[in-house]
């Protein structure tokens, strides 16, 4: 089932290749004492989720010591295959449902992941300061905007200035309004071949 993140990325490390692997039966596990993906979903879990937080990193190539918030996270998306592909950037998962922090907990402990910090909050409630932060289509991009607005560091040192990275499907004009302009939209079917991916788009909107 991982061919298909192999097929995207080929120069996995052995060390990456075998926490991906690992992936699927610990969302299997965890997924039946604790809901965080739809059943029909679980099957389809490297394409639905893994390749298509992977997207994020078609468009950014996080350096090290990249500090990247992701807000809403559910079950650890795009946060902990994120912080797989950027061993050396760290990765701040936070979502305001206790149980599903619980299973970001476990699964990036299983994992050995030491770049992860998981919170039971609200991105609002968060004190700190990221370079960038990630979203997989947790509400309407200006309500998104207002939650972590506050939330960017002043020094930038990426290929893209701090921002924001979010994945959304979709006609989406509507929705962004006055942030529209400003925002540019990957097309995910640029770098995935897979029907799933034929109308998802990456984001990036520059703070």
């Amino acid at each position: 089932m991982t061919d298909i993140l192999y097929k995207y990325f080929p120069d996995l490390s052995d060390e990456q290749r075998k926490k991906f692997d690992a992936l699927f039966e610990l969302y299997r596990f965890w997924n039946e004492q604790i809901n965080v993906i739809s059943r029909k979903d679980s099957e389809l879990l490297y394409e639905r989720h893994i390749l298509h937080s992977l997207g994020i990193a078609k468009v950014m190539t996080f350096k090290p010591g990249t500090k990247v918030l992701d807000v809403g996270t559910g079950g650890g998306f795009p946060g902990i295959p994120l912080a797989i592909l950027f061993p050396e950037s760290d990765f701040t998962l936070v979502d305001s449902i206790g149980k599903k922090i619980k299973v970001v907990n476990e699964v990036s402990t299983a994992l050995g992941l030491k770049n992860v910090l998981a919170y039971h909050k609200r991105a609002e409630e968060l004190d700190e300061k990221f370079h960038f932060v990630v979203s997989r289509a947790v509400t309407e991009f200006p309500a998104f905007y207002r939650w972590v607005k506050n939330k960017f560091l002043k020094d930038n040192f990426n290929d893209l200035p701090n921002g924001i990275l979010y994945l959304k499907g979709g006609d989406l004009k509507e929705e962004f309004g006055p942030f529209y302009e400003r925002a540019k939209f990957h097309e995910l079917k640029n770098y995935f071949t897979e029907e799933f991916f034929e109308t998802k788009k990456v984001v990036y909107y520059k703070m």
